[in-house]
């Protein structure tokens, strides 16, 4: 069995489940059922959209899930929830009812570690490419995996966090929601 960290975030209401932080109640579930049990979850944070813009701030987390299954059959079952949810991929950046995405399996590394930093933006990759960049994923992934370190790197989450913080502007907000 195998850590599967994946990061949930939505900012539209659904329909279905009603506001994000519902929606992404009921993604968990939906992701425990379908990937493995839930071995941990972070507190619920509220984040401004990245790139800035006027839509809804967002509402993120990390869930770490138990799993037998390979991370190219993650991602698909990751895809599968988000269409089931009704999630329409149409543009980068855009406002969402669900976003899922796979950060990292323990410390696979795909496709493989030389070419993990060469490969094609659009291949998929084990971490995912941009965790290190992004505080709304650091600040959860640090409540599910505080001692979890980048297979590529090597650095640990506390340290890729620090060093992000050092070059955002004060301005880029994160927060911990109350309850």
């Amino acid at each position: 069995m195998a850590l599967a960290f994946v990061a949930l975030g939505a900012n539209l209401p659904s329909p279905r489940f009603g506001p994000p932080q519902a929606t992404l109640q009921a993604a968990l579930a939906a992701l425990a059922d379908r990937i493995g049990p839930l071995a941990a979850r972070s507190r619920w944070f509220e984040s401004e959209p990245v790139p800035k813009s006027d839509q809804p701030w967002f509402i993120n987390g990390v869930a770490a899930l138990e799993t037998s299954l390979k991370p190219l059959n993650i991602l698909k079952i990751l895809h599968d929830i988000e269409r089931e949810f009704g999630r329409v991929r149409k543009t980068r950046w855009e406002a969402r009812l669900l976003d899922l995405d796979l950060l990292a399996v323990d410390g696979q590394i795909l496709p493989d570690r030389d070419s993990w930093a060469s490969a094609p933006a659009n291949a998929f990759r084990l971490p995912h490419p941009r965790l290190h960049e992004r505080r709304f994923v650091l600040l959860p992934l640090l409540d599910v995996a505080p001692d979890w370190r980048h297979p590529v790197t090597g650095e640990g989450v506390g340290e890729m966090l620090a060093k992000l913080l050092a070059k955002l502007p004060e301005s880029e907000v994160v927060r911990p929601l109350q309850g």
